[in-house]
């Protein structure tokens, strides 16, 4: 699981990392299907393993804030497209709570 995760992050353009407590499973399978039409790697990892896989990339400064229940977006082409999927998701959405952006 970290090296997938590194293996992304060293080539992704940008990351989101959103908070999901009280969503449901076909919320995220929603979210999961907007992620792939935008060609958006999104995954939840635990937040010990996720520390590990951006050691080293352009996203170690997300490191510090990866607290709680997140599920970790990763833009493969367009920087903006995780932001997009993310923040459109959101708005339909309340439970999904957008904590940390990066780009890099």
């Amino acid at each position: 699981v970290v090296a997938e995760v590194s293996e992304v992050a060293s080539n992704a353009f940008s990351a989101v990392a959103a908070e999901y407590r009280g969503l449901t499973v076909s919320d995220m399978t929603e979210l999961r299907v907007a992620a792939r039409k935008e060609n958006v790697y999104l995954r939840v990892v635990r937040n010990t393993l996720a520390r590990r896989a951006v050691e080293g990339t352009d996203f170690a400064c997300m490191q510090e804030g990866m607290t709680g229940p997140l599920v970790f977006g990763f833009s493969m082409e367009d920087p903006g497209a995780v932001a997009r999927v993310m923040g459109d998701f959101a708005k339909t959405n309340k439970n999904l709570d957008v904590k940390m952006v990066s780009l890099g």
